[in-house]
């Protein structure tokens, strides 16, 4: 028996990964009122879980017999969302596209697939169909305190490791120079940003898009090229090290305090950083973060969400939730979840009328991200991977740094080591997710 007809409504069940913003998803809650208000046959019931249990509760409420119609899970859980399965072992979630089969429009709902923003495209495309429609995209930027970066002499933002490295020596050498000039967190996003930059694959399978990853690479050139880099940057007193991992409030702290000159955070937090430096006097830029000179800018890490369909859907909640993902990245909707948490407009039409309306003339801060997603290629390496473990395998990056940074370790023995425990995760992860059955409890982690 269908959704439809065991109610008077056709009821879809929307679940949303939830962040720590207050009431993060009160926007969604609005729009789902609306949609009903537009489609009296349908019920939109909104839940949600913590982001990094989301997989797991999506798993155990499948065995039980109620999946949800539809769930936006983390980007770096998307091998989690294709590796879900329902009660009779098939996946559990078929493609967005391959569902909306050609259509441009649903239920009277204009389709924006098309006019998805490239990276977000290039990054849910998969096996090579857009698998899901994005709600939510981020990368990393860098802020600095330019009026520290002028008294030292400096007068443009430097672009890449090269130009860091230089900016930072000068600054070291001033009257009254900060103890640090750099600061980020050492989280696993950084070495999926970095890659992306430089356009180094992290898996076989196409950084995992066409096939599997069956295999985890953490010794290739690029990535070795941002450890090293990382490494001289600490060697040299340069980098903050707090010696906590995924630090984010430390490194935070110490940009507001004027300890360090640049910092790498998410694009999240564009206007917090701008407003820390108004209200401690110190003038802020917001830009890409710098990438090596020696492999041409190729791509980002992409944070947010994208939100995957249920496969096995009867024909009119299969559209009412089809219908539903296009109402929430219609052009004003967009704009507005942008506006909200400060998130790229997922579609062009949304950032074209945040243009017109002025918006970025007011913050031109939130120019920098779509711009910095502009510079997407479509190469494998310009995307970040997707493969399972894929929090443990950034863990063990995390580990080796930290080893790097507070106990001495060099370099490239502490990595190799790193290598040998990602592949052996990798594999621990397809033992079980190549074989039937219900995914362990370990294998649906999620990081942040």
């Amino acid at each position: 028996m269908s959704e439809a007809d065991r109610s008077e409504k056709i009821v879809i069940d929307a679940w949303f990964s939830e962040y720590t913003f207050p009431n993060f998803l009160e926007p969604i809650k609005q729009r789902a009122r609306e949609f009903e208000r537009l489609y009296p046959r349908y019920q939109i019931n909104v839940g949600s879980s913590y982001f990094q249990t989301l997989a797991a509760d999506v798993t155990q409420a499948t065995q039980e017999g109620r999946p949800p119609t539809m769930a936006s899970y983390y980007s770096g859980a998307s091998q989690l969302a294709r590796d879900t399965l329902d009660r009779e072992g098939r996946p559990l979630f078929t493609s967005v596209e391959k569902a909306i089969a050609g259509r441009t429009e649903i239920l009277g709902q204009p389709v924006v697939l098309n006019d998805v923003h490239p990276a977000g495209r290039y990054f849910y495309t998969i096996d090579g169909t857009f698998a899901a429609m994005p709600m939510t995209l981020s990368t990393m930027h860098m802020y600095t305190n330019v009026t520290l970066m002028r008294e030292a002499g400096i007068e443009e933002v430097p672009r890449t490791f090269q130009e860091v490295e230089a900016a930072c020596a000068k600054i070291a050498a001033m009257e009254n120079a900060p103890p640090y000039r750099i600061s980020w967190a050492n989280d696993g996003k950084f070495f999926q940003q970095m890659l992306a930059h430089q356009g180094g694959l992290l898996t076989d399978g196409d950084n995992g898009r066409n096939g599997r990853a069956t295999t985890v690479d953490l010794l290739s050139p690029q990535m070795m090229a941002f450890v090293m880099w990382w490494y001289r940057l600490h060697r040299d007193g340069h980098y903050m090290h707090t010696g906590v991992l995924e630090d984010w409030a430390g490194c935070g702290k110490a940009f507001r305090e004027q300890r360090v000159v640049f910092r790498f955070s998410s694009s999240f937090e564009a206007p917090y950083m701008v407003k820390a430096g108004q209200e401690n006097g110190f003038e802020v830029a917001v830009t890409p973060t710098p990438y090596n000179a020696e492999y041409p800018f190729a791509g980002n890490w992409i944070g947010g969400d994208g939100i995957w369909l249920r496969d096995g859907l009867d024909e009119e909640t299969r559209d009412g939730a089809l219908a539903f993902m296009q109402y929430l990245n219609s052009p004003r909707n967009a704009a507005t979840w942008h506006q909200v948490y400060g998130s790229a407009p997922v579609t062009r039409a949304a950032a074209e009328l945040l243009e017109r309306e002025g918006w970025y003339d007011e913050h031109p801060y939130h120019r920098v991200t779509t711009a910095q997603l502009d510079m997407t290629a479509p190469s494998a390496g310009a995307q970040g991977a997707m493969l399972g473990h894929f929090a443990q395998i950034q863990h063990a990056m995390m580990y080796a740094l930290e080893d790097i940074m507070g106990q001495g370790a060099d370099p490239v023995e502490r990595f190799t080591r790193a290598a040998k425990e990602a592949e052996r995760l990798l594999e621990d992860y397809g033992r079980y997710c190549l074989a039937t059955g219900p995914r362990p409890a370990h294998c649906m982690l999620i990081d942040s």
